[in-house]
């Protein structure tokens, strides 16, 4: 129950990084590549705080850093840039979908293949997410941000992976943030434009990265250990629903009949692939 309960918060802060870029970005109070590196650096320096609080040191210089720090820049710079030309719910699907397929194929490959059960689960909740995030209207896919969102997902299915073998799961995810920063910041700012930022904008990109990605991102390390490659893969693509359904409850969005069965198909396929099923 405690690993669950630790699970669900460690997605809800995930689906909360959503719902604070939402209202940054669409609002107009920070464009992506200012949100993003605001975010980054509010997340280095809570994390890097908590670690000297604690009295601990930041492996900065562990061998470690190249998989952690590396694969969180891929997926943030991937992400940020790829969102500027492509649906949001696009975006997301070819996110979770990228991250489903890499870590099932990374665990199979190192001798841990997933059950029929546990595809056949990962596949109904796939398709519930498909369902609610497909775009209404004409699709047009930016072949260019397809590819950084895809690339987005390969670096977050790196970075769960590694999580999993962190001694220090706050010093590690410090330092990793704190490695990230100088990476994705210069290439955010060489691609990303005019920095457009507001007040608003800095203190949603800081609540983001303190608390949400920073400490969110601690927790994941945390509780990966004690997850099977292919749960934590699994439970993951709960994170645009709870997101979906935050927007309903905090920004006053409509929970649509499409959305209800949507969440319930991905709620499902999770449990199918999740819970173990004890014989008669």
């Amino acid at each position: 129950m405690r690993l669950f309960l630790l699970t669900a918060l460690t997605m809800c802060a995930f689906a909360a990084n959503s719902i604070l870029n939402r209202l940054a970005i669409d609002s107009g109070a920070s464009d992506p590549a200012g949100f993003a590196i605001v975010r980054v650096l509010a997340g280095a320096v809570v994390l890097a705080a908590l670690v000297s609080f604690r009295g601990g040191q930041l492996p900065l210089r562990n061998r470690r850093r190249i998989a952690g720090a590396g694969s969180l820049s891929l997926y943030l710079i991937g992400f940020s840039i790829a969102y500027l030309t492509l649906d949001a719910g696009l975006g997301a699907l070819i996110l979770f979908a990228v991250v489903q397929i890499t870590m099932f194929a990374v665990t199979s490959v190192t001798g841990s293949a997933p059950s029929a059960r546990q595809i056949a689960g990962a596949g109904i909740a796939l398709a519930g997410l498909a369902w609610v995030l497909w775009p209404s209207g004409e699709i047009q896919v930016n072949p260019v941000g397809a590819a950084l969102m895809i690339a987005a997902g390969v670096g977050w299915a790196i970075y769960s992976l590694v999580g999993r073998s962190e001694p220090d799961a706050l010093a590690g995810t410090a330092a990793n943030f704190v490695v990230a920063l100088p990476i994705t910041g210069l290439a955010l700012l060489l691609v990303g434009g005019e920095w457009n930022m507001t007040a608003t904008g800095y203190v949603l990109a800081a609540l983001s990265g303190g608390v949400t990605s920073g400490m969110g991102y601690a927790l994941w390390y945390r509780v990966l250990p004690q997850l099977a490659p292919t749960t934590a893969a699994v439970v993951q693509l709960s994170v645009p629903i709870i997101a979906i359904v935050g927007g309903v409850a905090l920004l006053g969005e409509t929970a649509s009949l499409r959305l209800i069965l949507g969440a319930a198909l991905v709620l499902g396929g999770i449990a199918l692939a999740v819970l173990r099923l004890s014989r008669r």
